[in-house]
């Protein structure tokens, strides 16, 4: 894993400048402790930046940027490309020279100059985002992998266009600046997280999943989605038909098993140590017997608790599965005081808010990883996505089958509108109904009852929290809008217009889909790339380590998005399918264990000293009245909280991360 960096100037005549380039790469210096590297084109319109964390053929000969024979076609690339060594065969036998011993880096190089961008997207297996400059065709091309396991950031403006692998390598730029983006604020609150191309930073964008953009010489862009997780790669209908309802079950899952097996398989390959995280529930436990299945060394294995909050720790359950498969395993535990002593450096860590406090658990177990000479680790990311392993799925389904379908189906509409309005009435009463009041709310107005797996403040929530809100469009969204990496609904202050956007598309290329893959869908639009990926790599990345995430192999992916929500579902039991599948690699103590999560006592911190350290820092932030955040309000939310009059913590922690970021970068 890497850090990439780019400038392209076009309509200018001053040159790209090996000083500016070390800064950005300075500023990803966790990213690739182990190589520093630029180049610069002869006409010095087009420089390249690279850190190196040697994972694949740790020799110098796999440093970059690199270049093909001739020079022509340069490279900076993050990631890992699983199939290297199938492809590097492909393009040997078409008579490409390789001068690395095994660098899937060279692979990216010859593939792009033998089957150009398109299908070398399309051919190549991995997690990856990479520049790619094409000297004869005057062309620079950067993209992202499929799932969005790994960012890329751009900015254009003033004939200078900045890329790279974190924000703040691009701020590092003397020609960007800091401003907050109003609309990605508005959504952020949300979701948690900004919506992509959006970023906090208005002007700066990052890449969507599975996109790629083409930068011609005059810096005119063009854009193209490369692949979506509804095409079908599941089982063929064919085998299928005439099969009774537990032969098909069977049927799936064997297949589920097997492609986990060759997922988990592949992302042990590593010339660096590596292990994985272990919580003792089914994901991290299946990722851990696997490896110990294909590894003729302990697994390394690390664990994260707390000493102040124990109800949360799963350390015992940890402990049995690495006994079970004699793990190399470690522990840390964590108080209030370390999660305090973090924050300044979680919030440069992210670049953007991440309003999700799992991110502090994960530094200090990622921490331990590192100091234990691991580079390379498997975590358990995706799986409850897919195979609905969350509670609130549950609920969610249950709301849509049991309240919005007949809300809708039976009610005269404008007994609809009449309810929403009373229902809006009663919560300012008692703003414990709030969330009840908005669902009430999107089944009047035909809104989708499933928006994210996690949100903060509900449309009917912002109302008082941004009274008359208007955000102000960010620099540069008309080409964002024109080459379709993102629709213009998104600039208006309505968070529904970015699920409507997702589903709309889904039910048009998949109609009729059941609900829970519609649910799924939205979740690989957003909040797995946009959240929980991206909280993986900044937070991993910045203890120069590499996470790599077997449940989101794409082809499993494609197969469980094919698999009915009845044979995922049985009995009203969340991830009878993966359970099953799995049945005989674990203990079905283990299979079977209560669901906790990986969580952090964020709710008992704030009632705390930290409480009050979060309230003074929230209501003494000047961006509340460059914003209009109603200052009331917010102090009313944090009172609620501390008094226990209701559990706003989520809706806290959103505002402290969203105040925190804005007092580190912009003021």
């Amino acid at each position: 894993m890497c850090g990439v960096a780019g400038i392209l100037h076009f309509g200018r005549s001053d040159p790209v400048t090996s000083n500016i380039l070390h800064k950005m790469n300075n500023a990803m210096l966790h990213r690739g402790p182990d190589g520093d590297g630029i180049y610069i084109s002869k006409n010095r319109r087009i420089g390249l930046g690279h850190r190196r964390l040697s994972i694949i053929d740790l020799s110098e000969g796999a440093s970059q940027p690199m270049s093909n024979g001739d020079g022509s076609v340069w490279i900076s690339y993050n990631g890992e490309i699983y199939n290297h060594q199938l492809l590097r065969s492909q393009l040997e036998t078409r008579g490409y020279h390789f001068h690395s011993h095994h660098s899937d880096t060279e692979v990216l190089v010859h593939g792009y100059e033998a089957w150009g961008i398109a299908t070398l997207l399309e051919k190549i297996d991995g997690m990856f985002a990479f520049i790619i400059w094409d000297e004869k065709k005057n062309r620079l091309t950067f993209a992202r992998d499929r799932i969005g396991i790994k960012p890329i950031y751009f900015t254009k403006n003033l004939g200078v266009l900045v890329i790279a692998s974190e924000i703040k390598a691009i701020l590092a730029h003397s020609e960007v600046s800091a401003k907050v983006s109003e609309a990605a604020l508005y959504h952020y609150l949300t979701y948690l997280a900004t919506p992509a191309p959006l970023t906090m930073f208005d002007g700066i964008y990052k890449l969507p999943a599975a996109h790629y953009v083409e930068v011609d010489q005059g810096g005119s862009f063009r854009a193209a989605r490369y692949w979506a997780p509804e095409l079908s790669n599941g089982l063929d209908q064919l085998e299928l038909g005439g099969l009774d309802e537990g032969a098909v079950a069977n049927k799936y899952q064997r297949s589920v098993l097997e492609r986990l097996e060759a997922s988990v398989q592949k992302r042990m390959m590593s010339d660096a140590p590596y292990g994985a995280f272990l919580s003792g529930g089914i994901d991290s436990s299946v990722n851990v017997a696997l490896m110990d299945r294909y590894s003729d060394d302990p697994v390394n294995t690390f664990t994260v608790g707390y000493k102040d909050h124990q109800h949360l720790n799963e350390l015992e359950h940890a402990s049995k599965v690495a006994k079970l498969f004699s793990t190399n395993h470690h522990e840390v535990l964590i108080n209030e005081k370390d999660m305090v002593g973090y924050l300044e450096e979680l919030v440069y860590q992210q670049d953007e808010p991440l309003a999700d406090w799992v991110c502090i658990p994960l530094h200090f177990v990622s921490k331990l990883a590192h100091e234990n000479g691991v580079k390379v680790i498997q975590v358990g990311e995706g799986s409850d996505e897919q195979f609905c392993g969350y509670n609130s799925y549950m609920k969610y389904l249950q709301l849509h089958k049991n309240c919005f379908r007949p809300f809708q189906q039976y009610l005269p509409k404008a007994l609809q509108h009449f309810l929403a309005k009373t229902a809006a009435k009663i919560a300012t009463i008692n703003p414990k109904l709030e969330i009840y009041s908005d669902a009430v709310k999107r089944a009047a107005f035909n809104q989708e009852p499933f928006w994210s797996g996690a949100i903060g403040y509900w449309e009917t929530q912002k109302n008082p929290l941004l009274p008359g809100y208007s955000p102000s469009p960010p620099k540069g969204w008309e080409e964002m809008v024109r080459i379709g990496l993102m629709p213009k609904s998104y600039l208006s202050p309505d968070s529904y217009n970015v699920a409507h956007d997702f589903l709309n598309y889904f039910d048009a290329v998949q109609p009729g889909r059941d609900q829970l893959a519609r649910m799924t869908y939205n979740e690989f639009r957003l909040r797995l790339p946009e959240l929980l990926l991206m909280r993986v790599d900044k937070i991993t990345m910045a203890s120069s380590l590499e996470a790599r995430v077997p449940f989101l192999d794409h082809a499993l992916v494609e197969l469980t998005m094919d698999i009915p929500m009845d044979v995922k579902l049985q009995n009203g039991e969340s991830k009878h399918l993966l359970k099953k599948a799995v049945e005989g690699l674990l203990p079905n103590e283990i299979i079977y264990r209560k669901k906790m999560g990986f969580a952090a006592p964020m709710a008992q911190w704030l009632e705390g000293d930290f409480g009050k350290q979060a309230e003074s820092e929230i209501l003494s932030s000047p961006l509340l009245e460059e914003v209009g955040f109603n200052k009331g309000h917010i102090s009313t939310l944090i009172k609620d909280h501390r008094t226990g009059r209701r559990d706003t913590s989520l809706l806290v922690w959103v505002l402290y991360n969203l105040t925190a970021w804005h007092r580190h970068w912009l003021n």
